[in-house]
């Protein structure tokens, strides 16, 4: 069974303003404290984020535990320096960033000026069996990445505003300069190539400012997906990591058969990245298969079909099943806001009923 791990950046706000707070600082001060939270946090770009990864899990269910885990000691130690978080993948509420210190962060901030706005996304690792699977998994998984963004849009609002977007993350995310869809590599070779290729231009440090919408992790045997938005619940983040790993294995089962990939052009791409942010689970998605639009519902119950066969060797089908129809009846995070705004009529309220779900 390949294992799977969640990195999550959640958002640092006042508890009573509802503001986000440049406390990542202290709150990581206070977990390396904690013996138990010592290799969980991590330092990143905003100092009004804090982020955790998982370790390694093959089993759902310790997943999901260990995610409500990370999120009850992240509340703890960001309580303990006079704030809370948050599991929105964008302020609500008017911010700025603030850039955590470091020479890599002044160089990102400087570099990219404008593109570095505060946003709060989630990173599913799955296990491969080497660089040669990794890049398969890669060119064959690009269509459905669309279909995980729309299932995980948390970020409706920015700046006070309204984006009429379900993932506005993403369209910020999108400016910057290595990220989104990409072509298909065919080898190891050719990814390594085009990777050596965009360090040399000198537009991005390394190999890790390599922001594909799906890549081979530098740090870990892993392929990573980035395309989701932080997940207002745990239990949308383990759905995620469901799906994620029954793309690869499904990816890594086609190109064992000699299945080749799909080959959908990166504009077209990101036509269909487009639509996800914009629609979310609200209205039309472009079908993986034939990129033509459909109801969002039936793009969700194409994914589905199409890792069914991994997800029920995994135990998980009936679980993704219910998971995926319970955002479909309820909604996702983007959804839930506009309805709690609807109900107040103030983001600061939005924020402090998401602050508690983060926890549920």
């Amino acid at each position: 069974m390949r294992t799977v791990g969640v990195e999550e950046e959640l958002l640092l706000v006042d508890p009573d303003s509802g503001e986000p707070k440049a406390l990542a600082a202290a709150a990581l001060a206070r977990a390396e404290q904690d013996d138990t939270s010592v290799e969980v946090f991590e330092k990143e770009l905003y100092d009004q984020m804090l982020e955790f990864a998982t370790r390694p899990q093959s089993g759902m269910a310790e997943l999901r535990a260990e995610i409500g885990r990370c999120r009850r000691e992240a509340a703890r130690h960001a309580r303990d320096t006079g704030c809370a978080v948050a599991a929105l993948a964008t302020s609500p509420l008017p911010v700025g960033p603030s850039f955590a210190v470091g020479r890599r962060y002044r160089w990102m901030a400087e570099q990219y000026g404008v593109s570095t706005r505060l946003v709060c996304g989630c990173h599913v690792h799955v296990s491969v069996d080497g660089d040669e699977e990794g890049v398969a998994v890669v060119d064959r998984v690009r269509p459905w990445l669309p279909v995980l963004t729309a299932l995980s849009a948390n970020s409706p609002f920015w700046q006070g505003r309204d984006t009429a977007y379900n993932s506005y993350r993403s369209q910020v995310w999108s400016r910057w300069p290595s990220a989104g869809p990409v072509e298909v590599f065919g080898s190891v070779q050719a990814y390594r190539r085009q990777v050596a290729d965009m360090v040399a231009t000198g537009t991005v440090l390394d190999e890790a400012m390599v922001y594909y919408d799906v890549r081979l992790s530098a740090r870990y045997p892993t392929v990573e997906f980035r395309v989701a938005d932080v997940c207002l619940d745990a239990d949308g983040a383990v759905l995620l990591a469901m799906l994620a790993r029954a793309l690869v294995e499904t990816a890594a089962r086609e190109w064992q058969e000699g299945r080749g990939p799909a080959p959908h052009t990166v504009s077209l791409l990101r036509l269909a990245s487009w639509r996800a942010a914009r629609s979310g689970l609200t209205g039309e998605l472009l079908h993986p298969v034939t990129l033509r639009p459909v109801p969002a519902r039936d793009a969700v119950e194409a994914l589905l079909e199409h890792v069914g066969a991994a997800l029920a060797d995994s135990g998980d089908l009936e679980t993704a099943r219910a998971s995926s129809a319970s955002l479909l009846r309820e909604g996702n995070g983007a959804q839930v806001q506009r309805r709690l705004y609807g109900e107040t009529d103030s983001l600061r309220e939005v924020v402090a009923e998401c602050v508690r779900r983060t926890l549920v």
